[in-house]
């Protein structure tokens, strides 16, 4: 039985995130350059630090923007 991630998320919800980040974008062609390039940063990372190995690093580059943009106070100053 596979094991399920900690902050586990449905393809649906992955999905309206995706979709949130996209409409919040000003050009769909640098979001989509800035999320592959965070997801090869958490790929890299990932050999380091363990996290959660059954999340993608583009899942979760994806739930890590969508946050950043819905949620701006979790940025620190």
């Amino acid at each position: 039985m596979a094991k399920r991630s900690s902050l586990s998320f449905d393809s649906s919800q992955i999905m309206t995130r995706a979709d949130e980040l996209m409409n919040a974008a000003s050009n769909r062609y640098r979001i989509t350059v800035q999320v592959a390039n965070r997801a090869k940063r958490r790929r890299y990372e990932d050999f380091e630090v363990n996290d959660d190995p059954l999340m993608k690093p583009v899942i979760r580059a994806v739930i890590e923007m969508s946050d950043e943009i819905t949620q701006p106070e979790i940025i620190g100053d």
